[in-house]
């Protein structure tokens, strides 16, 4: 039996099961103990709703209050929180160990763009064929890519070999500043 009541959860009126409950106003202020039906009472000549707020006291504590306007109020503070929630996308980049110079550029240009949106980078030296065997040359691709894009971005995790790939990954510099 789950002892947390969320806002979904709340007990309404003629839901509550207790024989007596302890009443809180409007205002805040407390009316007592006294037996539900007298809570309900109370709160239909308001023409608010009586609700549980406190399933766990001993007696459980309820409210007197306009459910409908509660849960909008709610409904209004999650859209809230979730609009001010920073989303960070990876995004991938991939190269090979003996890419050409522009190309190279044209992959810095696109990873300082995705890094002063806010998103983490991916970069991945893929090896073909034998390209394997000189891993030390995607090695200083990557280096030399991390040192391109330092202005905007820090290397959060090293090279490493995963597979027929090289894989690095760099994170926005403002976001591990406000991190610490």
């Amino acid at each position: 039996m789950n002892n947390i009541t969320k806002e979904k959860d709340l007990e309404v009126n003629h839901e509550i099961k207790a024989k007596e409950v302890r009443v809180i106003d409007v205002d805040g202020k407390q009316l007592g103990i006294m037996p539900l039906k007298e809570a309900l009472r109370l709160a239909q000549e308001k023409q608010l709703d009586l609700v549980k707020v406190a399933a766990n006291a001993k007696p459980p504590v309820c409210k007197i209050m306009d459910y409908g306007k509660y849960k909008y109020e709610m409904s209004k503070k999650e859209k809230e929180a979730r609009k001010n929630q920073k989303v960070i996308n990876i995004k991938e980049i991939r190269m090979s160990p003996n890419i050409e110079t522009h190309d190279f550029m044209v992959r810095v240009k696109s990873a300082l763009r995705f890094l002063e949106d806010g998103n983490k980078v991916k970069v991945t030296i893929k090896f073909r064929g034998r390209e394997i065997a000189h891993s030390q040359l995607g090695e200083e691709v990557l280096k030399r890519f991390a040192e391109s894009v330092k202005d905007k971005g820090e290397v959060e995790k090293p090279p490493t070999i995963e597979g027929r790939n090289m894989i690095m990954m760099l994170a926005p510099k403002q976001n591990n500043l406000s991190k610490e």
